[in-house]
């Protein structure tokens, strides 16, 4: 064979190498463009060269899934349904990053990583509402928040604050060493409180009163609560109805507590009035019309609030059962700057569709926009008893 014909079969087989011999790099490209984790595991199937390869890639995170009534999970923005067994008879009520809040038909509740199969168990938060009440009643829990200071993951010995509310509108807080819970107090029983949401700060437990307070809340080393000081007491003169909004409307707000890249956020979430119902839900019905975001200034005596233009770069996952907020720059297909929200606030009377108040509202230009299209979210009319909430898979799976 001459020379001339070797390099010309050489070139033809380089030109025709087989797909499994894609270089790591190029294939590490392709992953980074895939904000879909179905969409990865379907990378990784196609052979053990590109699994092997895709395993040693660093990766952004993929886009969260939102937990559905019936206790499938749905992939954003793939609008996949996903099923992931869990305990028989448990239902999902909450979530803190990839693990599941789960109560079962004996009100046992759990923290579980439905990945790894690692289960935390927590104690009775239904009993321990019940102690709270001070009177024989027909009331019950309808909506549930844990936070914890550090990640599950790493911290599988952290304590759980879970913040209880009642379709009486009032909440009960249990801070827990799980399984035991070490102290609890429902804010009825003190008026200055009527808390309505918590949060996790540098290590620290604060807490939002109904009445434009912030709370810190210090908790001793038996995990029982030592003191509650107010460090901000209103939003003074900077908590007015949005401009854009009609004053010929009547709207309701929400408050969420986060921290985000650093800084405590107040977000309110503005919501338009529908005509009302015979319902107790005073959510119900209800569209979601603009935001207000609010960083709290903790170097000043007395601490204040200011308004804030912009979340640095982040992308915040709201909810009523919980809130994450990520770098946009390490995560694939989030926008910098934008609160994602979906409707996980209906009260648990009914099978709720997450996506029939949700979109990703830009603090850059006040827009909102649609968090799935129509097409993908119509056949999300699924019945069940899990709440919808926000689920951070793992990257590696």
């Amino acid at each position: 064979m001459t020379f001339g014909l070797r390099m010309t079969c050489m070139m033809e087989a380089a030109m025709y190498r087989h797909w499994s011999d894609l270089q790591p790099e190029l294939l590490g490209l392709v992953l980074k463009y895939l904000p879909s984790l179905s969409d990865r595991v379907r990378l990784r199937a196609v052979c053990r060269t590109w699994r092997s390869n895709s395993m040693l890639q660093p990766l952004p995170l993929p886009f969260p899934w939102l937990t559905l009534p019936d206790g499938t999970f749905l992939s954003i923005p793939g609008s996949e349904i996903h099923r992931i067994p869990v305990p028989e008879g448990a239902c999902c009520q909450g979530s803190i990053d990839n693990w599941l809040f789960l109560i079962n038909n004996a009100n046992m509740c759990s923290l579980m990583n439905p990945f790894s199969k690692t289960a935390l168990e927590l104690p009775n938060l239904v009993a321990v509402w019940e102690r709270e009440i001070r009177y024989h009643s027909d009331r019950k829990p309808i909506f549930y928040k844990l936070v914890v200071p550090s990640p599950l993951d790493s911290s599988p010995h952290s304590p759980v604050v879970a913040l209880i509310m009642d379709d009486g509108c009032f909440h009960t807080l249990c801070i827990s060493q799980p399984p035991i819970a070490t102290a609890s107090l429902r804010d009825n029983k003190d008026p200055r409180l009527f808390l309505s949401d918590v949060v996790f700060f540098n290590g620290k437990l604060y807490a939002w009163g109904r009445f434009g307070q912030l709370f810190i809340i210090d908790l001793g080393n038996d995990r029982t609560i030592s003191s509650i000081s107010c460090i901000i007491d209103s939003l003074g003169d900077i908590g007015g109805t949005p401009q854009h909004l009609s004053i010929a409307e009547e709207y309701m707000v929400k408050p969420y507590l986060v921290e985000c890249g650093g800084k405590l956020l107040l977000v309110a979430r503005w919501f338009r009035c529908t005509p009302s119902s015979t319902s107790y839900d005073v959510f119900e019905h209800k569209c979601t019309a603009a935001f207000q975001v609010f960083e709290a200034d903790l170097h000043t005596s007395p601490g204040r609030w200011r308004k804030a233009t912009e979340l640095g770069g982040h992308a915040l996952f709201l909810g009523q059962h919980g809130s994450k907020c990520l770098p946009a720059v390490g995560c694939s297909g989030y926008d910098e700057d934008c609160i994602y929200f979906m409707c996980d606030y209906v009260w648990p009377t009914s099978s709720a569709n997450p996506l029939c108040d949700s979109g990703v509202y830009s603090m850059r230009d006040g827009t909102i926009t649609p968090l799935m299209s129509e097409a993908a979210a119509a056949p999300l009319q699924r019945v069940g008893q899990w709440r919808p909430t926000w689920f951070f898979p793992p990257e590696a799976v």
